[in-house]
């Protein structure tokens, strides 16, 4: 073959194979804009869709809409957050396809002054707040409002998603980390919620001093708003109706009689659900109105045995913790200082459970122990616990305001993680088993309440010892305070959270809550090393790859050259083979 035949056939050789990876190149991204996939090398597998959230997807059957409000220009984090919302919303639509649509949406832009107070209006009457975002950089400083929020919408209704509700005291990095962690539980639980024909009912039990007024305000204005709720006096009720998905016994202060216990009793043996807030000792703020100390006294509500059968007991003590919030004291210079007050702990959710996993500490006053008795077949486990200081003193307990005079040392609190809140499931027996009268029995048949003696299927129940876990604060200046709110302090605390929790484990079968346990770890950079070796890091991650390619590209030419310059030696010397 001549020189110039060989030149057009390396010529051509070359065009196909520039021709072949162009429409190689092409067909990836067509198929990319189609098919997306990624590998989560997380340790926490964070990005990755838990097995309720993709059962809830697979069975969706109408379309869920999600429109995106923080779409625009923002700082680092935001931006990355955006990016996170994106993915979230691209696996969600991997598994329920045409089902799952979202857009991002700025509803401010290019609307005129008047335009955007009507849209702030209209969005702020479905619960999305407008906020302020402040940036600063050397040169200037600026602000602008923006929305964190989605608003998911399906089966006619729509619920609002804030996106930036990390537990106070977290930097800005651990936020937006946090608020990617729970981008899948939000969502998810959204499209559940909305899913749902009707809200799960729940009841407020009564009858036995429970508290209802002001200090219930927040509770009882928080839950409808997931449940529809319902106030039922027990001891005018032949029987709590299992048309209730869960009840709240919350800090009865009066004993129970027989028949209102065995009324809670049958209800738990056929598949009833209680979230139980029990209150060993008469103790709280309002006992110092006329005195400096008080003498913290058993309640008789009469409610051990019912607990004792399910596998707990509520001990007749007061927990004291060295991790507690301060309580402000008047000295004589008439300056009110704030003091530790022992008596109120600031409890760990540390328990690897959905209910309390990524959440903040739960803000407490004049506790109780909990104990776990022996009970088979039943699981416990710790929802909520004391410091690793603390210790609790036994009835009666002398309470005093002079106690705060004396400085704490640690190691005066000899006992740890003292149990506070626990969740028991399994198949619970009844406490009246073998217990009542033939007659008893015939005229329980007689009203269509037959008498159940043990769970034909697994049951859960979560108790509570920890004063007015669920209460909230009032002022005469600022009227009622969130739930969780220590005045004293400014701070937050995770009590709504808590509660919302546990009603959502206890009331809801499809297991969503799950996706809250993922571990929310952020690992940031540290910038003082990031500072001291800028240089040498700058080398590492561009001058590397680019010598790599170099090298690699040095190979390639040398090898190529190399089989060219052997293949025309064989040309120009056929015999050479010979």
């Amino acid at each position: 073959m001549s020189q110039p035949a060989r030149k057009n056939r390396q010529h051509q050789q070359a065009t196909i194979r520039i021709v072949i990876m162009m429409a190689i190149v092409v067909c990836v991204n067509v198929l990319a804009a189609y098919f997306h996939t990624g590998l989560d090398l997380t340790k926490e597998k964070r990005f990755t869709l838990t097995k309720p959230t993709k059962t809830l997807l697979n069975n969706m059957k109408e379309v869920a809409v999600v429109d995106v409000y923080l779409k625009g220009e923002f700082p680092a984090g935001l931006q990355r957050l955006q990016e996170g919302i994106r993915e979230r919303l691209r696996s969600f639509k991997e598994i329920a396809g045409n089902k799952i649509v979202y857009r991002f949406i700025d509803p401010l832009e290019g609307k005129t002054e008047q335009e955007k107070k009507l849209i702030v209006h209209n969005l702020q009457l479905k619960g999305i707040k407008v906020m302020e975002l402040k940036t600063q950089d050397e040169e200037e400083y600026s602000m602008k409002v923006f929305f964190p929020y989605l608003l998911v919408k399906y089966n006619g209704r729509e619920m609002p998603i804030y996106l930036l509700d990390a537990p106070p005291g977290k930097s800005s990095e651990e936020e937006i980390s946090y608020a990617e962690a729970m981008l899948e539980y939000k969502i998810a639980s959204a499209i559940n919620q909305l899913g749902k024909p009707t809200k799960p009912r729940i009841a407020y039990l009564t009858g036995h001093g429970e508290p209802l007024g002001v200090k219930t305000y927040e509770m009882l204005q928080t839950l409808p708003g997931v449940y529809n709720l319902d106030s039922l006096d027990l001891s005018h009720s032949l029987s709590i109706s299992l048309a209730y998905d869960a009840i709240i016994i919350n800090q009865p202060t009066e004993k129970f009689s027989g028949p209102d216990k065995l009324k809670i009793d049958q209800y738990v043996m056929r598949g009833g659900k209680i979230l139980w807030v029990v209150n060993a000792m008469r103790a709280s703020l309002d006992s110092f109105v006329n005195s400096p100390q008080f003498i913290a006294m058993n309640y008789e509500t009469d409610l051990d045995e019912l607990l004792f059968k399910y596998g707990v007991r509520v001990n007749h003590d007061l927990i004291e913790d060295y991790q507690c919030n301060p309580l402000p004291r008047v000295l004589n210079d008439g300056k009110p200082t704030l003091n530790k007050w022992v008596y109120f702990p600031r409890l760990n959710p540390t328990a690897d459970h959905p209910i309390v996993k990524n959440m903040d500490l739960v803000l407490a006053s004049f506790s109780s122990t909990i104990d776990t008795l022996k009970s088979d077949g039943i699981q416990k486990t710790i929802l909520l616990h004391t410091s690793k200081y603390s210790r609790a003193a036994r009835s009666p307990v002398r309470v005093s305001l002079s106690m705060m005079s004396y400085p704490l040392q640690p190691e005066m609190f000899n006992r740890s993680y003292l149990p506070v809140a626990m969740l028991l499931e399994g198949k619970f027996s009844s406490l009246y088993r073998g217990r009542l009268a033939p007659e008893y029995l015939r005229l329980l048949d007689s009203l269509n309440q037959p008498f159940v003696s043990g769970c034909q299927k697994d049951n859960s129940m979560i108790v509570v010892s920890v004063g007015e876990v669920f209460s909230n604060g009032y002022t005469a200046k600022d009227g009622v305070l969130p739930m969780g709110y220590y005045q004293y302090t400014g701070e937050f605390f995770a009590n709504r959270n808590f509660l919302l929790n546990c009603m959502e484990y206890l009331t809801d079968t499809s297991g969503v809550l799950e996706a809250r346990s993922k571990d929310v770890k952020v690992r940031l950079l540290d910038r003082g090393r990031i500072k001291k070796e800028e240089t040498k890091w700058q080398v590492v991650n561009v001058g590397i790859p680019i010598a790599v390619v170099l090298v690699f590209a040095s190979a390639y030419i040398f090898f190529r050259k190399r089989r060219y310059e052997v293949k025309n030696e064989t040309a120009k010397n056929p015999s050479a083979d010979a």
